[in-house]
């Protein structure tokens, strides 16, 4: 059986005040060369303490629950209050257990798109100590059998028109069945609480890494602890209702970290069910009068250009992440809505999230991603020489207390537990953190992640194709898009659209070549590996930048 490459949860420890030597202005600690949050330190529960991130959540609703929906479906209109979605995670923890005989430490694989139902069963798994891991549905068959391969589930939901794709092997329970209907009303009666430690695995999700292939990312309870903490103490003052609209799917790490930072908040989340576009996502913005929204750069984009005649009076603020944000874009958002703030931030499926905006000043900033979030230490690393890097100098960033893989620990993680982020940054005398580039080769087409080597793979299986490269390309709507650049095999009269049509049906739509360049050789280094300096600097990537 292939080896599970899973990175292990990072047990971020409760880190006390920024140190005595660090700089007010900047975060910056001369002594350690460290940077360190601005923001209000924020006490965490002892972390020996056994707590679930769903009990975490729970203890911080108000009593009485709050009287508005706990989650909208933009979709079909449908509802959900506070005092029924407990009662639903509860039924559903009760079944999950003695219907389905999950236990502590299991993982279940979850494909499906947005419901009501998904929100309530993450929180029954987290409940029980049982491992999240939500995929993509428009992954394909072989791309399923990978994410099984890695994180060994012991059941899956699926909806019913996903299901056939997953392995055979696979238990899978249909989330439109009768069968789950029940769970929902299952007899919560005797429901024992189950000792859930904060350092155990509560979430894995997917990430190329560093090293190309996808890996298996696992984040523990106590990560979303200390990231809702951090939210939950700059929240609004009592009586200042928020209603947030995902922009990003349920299965994303934004999309979930954001559903389960609204529902321990006691906010209303309303999600995107469906195949909805930005035309969708503007009208439900503006009918559920939304103050908040998640939005991938190239949603930021069509809203700025969007023909809809709509106000958004209520939208206070657009949180933008998963791919860099063109400052262009965002001065023409500001333009079409002068009234909504960008608030940009950073992070990523293995570390969480790492930086954000908190208010109309620091948007100004529009080409930084904000200030380190509570609990997060970052260093910049010359990648040439090794040293520690001070403010306005351009390195690696790392962040504190990563640990993971033992095949990627020598590429991703230095000996002390820092976390190479392969991200080229610089924090400025304020403390904003800039991302000027990315040493990994990892392609973010709408704040997804493409590796290239994946699709090099594939494309050496094409008839006519004696060599392969695939490489980002600017495009201002997606961010990036892939591009193959490709040798021909003597006498082969391959074309654009074949190479283009040959990949799309192996995909999922998001991991299309969407450009190709015909060209006389891919530059490779000794060891036969392609060079990605050199092919940077290819004639047609080349005047991408110009």
């Amino acid at each position: 059986m292939e080896e599970r490459a899973i990175v292990v949860p990072n047990h971020l420890p409760p880190l006390s005040p920024s140190a005595p030597s660090s700089d007010p202005r900047s975060g910056f600690d001369s002594a350690s060369r460290t940077f360190h949050s601005l923001r209000p330190y924020v006490p965490l529960p002892p972390p020996d303490r056994p707590l679930s991130f769903a009990a975490y959540a729970f203890s911080l609703l108000p009593s009485p629950l709050p009287s508005h929906p706990a989650i909208v479906n933009a979709a079909t209109g449908d509802t959900i209050s506070f005092v029924d979605f407990i009662t639903q995670v509860r039924s559903l923890a009760a079944a999950l257990r003695s219907e389905v005989g999950l236990a502590k430490g299991h993982v279940v694989f979850i494909l499906a798109p947005p419901s009501l139902d998904i929100p309530a069963l993450y929180l029954a798994i987290l409940s029980i100590g049982a491992v999240i891991s939500a995929a993509n549905p428009a992954s394909t068959p072989a791309e399923l059998a990978r994410l099984v391969s890695l994180s060994d589930p012991h059941i899956a939901f699926a909806a019913s028109q996903d299901a056939a794709k997953l392995p055979s092997h696979v238990a899978t329970v249909l989330l439109d069945s009768p069968r789950f209907r029940s769970f929902l009303d299952a007899d919560a009666g005797d429901l024992v609480e189950e000792e859930v430690e904060q350092s155990d695995v509560a979430v894995i999700q997917y990430s190329s890494g560093t090293t190309g292939m996808v890996k298996a990312a696992a984040l523990s309870h106590l990560n979303f602890i200390a990231m809702v903490a951090g939210f939950h103490s700059l929240r609004k003052p009592a009586g200042g209702e928020e209603v947030t609209l995902l922009g990003a799917p349920l299965f994303h790490s934004m999309g979930f970290f954001f559903l389960m930072k609204g529902l321990a908040l006691g906010e209303t989340t309303v999600v995107m069910g469906g195949r909805g576009g930005v035309k969708e996502m503007i009208q439900a913005a503006e009918r559920y009068r939304a103050t908040a929204m998640t939005a991938s750069p190239p949603v930021v984009v069509a809203m700025a250009r969007s023909l809809e005649s709509v106000g958004l009076t209520a939208l206070e603020y657009v949180t933008c992440g998963g791919a860099a944000l063109p400052e262009a874009a965002a001065m023409r958002f500001m333009r079409r809505f002068p009234h909504i703030q960008i608030r940009q931030g950073y992070g990523s499926t293995e570390a969480g999230g790492i930086s954000r905006m908190i208010c109309k000043e620091e948007c100004h900033r529009m080409r930084s991603v904000g200030r380190l979030s509570q609990h997060v230490e970052a260093m910049l690393v010359d990648n040439a020489t090794g040293e520690t890097l001070s403010i306005g100098k351009t390195g690696e960033l790392w962040l504190r207390g990563y640990v993971g893989n033992k095949q990627a620990n020598a590429n991703t993680f230095d000996a002390r537990g820092w976390l190479k982020t392969g991200d080229l940054c610089y924090f400025d005398e304020d403390g904003f953190l800039y991302v000027v580039d990315r040493l990994k080769e990892l392609i973010k087409y709408k704040a997804y992640q493409v590796p290239p080597a994946e699709l090099e793979h594939l494309l050496q299986y094409l008839p006519g194709v004696a060599d392969a490269a695939v490489a980002s390309y600017p495009d201002e709507e997606a961010g990036q898009i892939p591009m193959a650049l490709i040798v021909r095999q003597p006498n082969s009269k391959l074309t654009e659209v074949e190479v283009m049509n040959f990949i799309a049906k192996q995909v999922a739509p998001y991991k299309k070549i969407r450009k190709v360049v015909f060209t006389n050789k891919i530059p490779k280094t000794p060891s036969g590996k392609i060079s990605r300096a050199e092919l940077r600097n290819h004639p047609v990537l080349k005047s991408s930048r110009l």
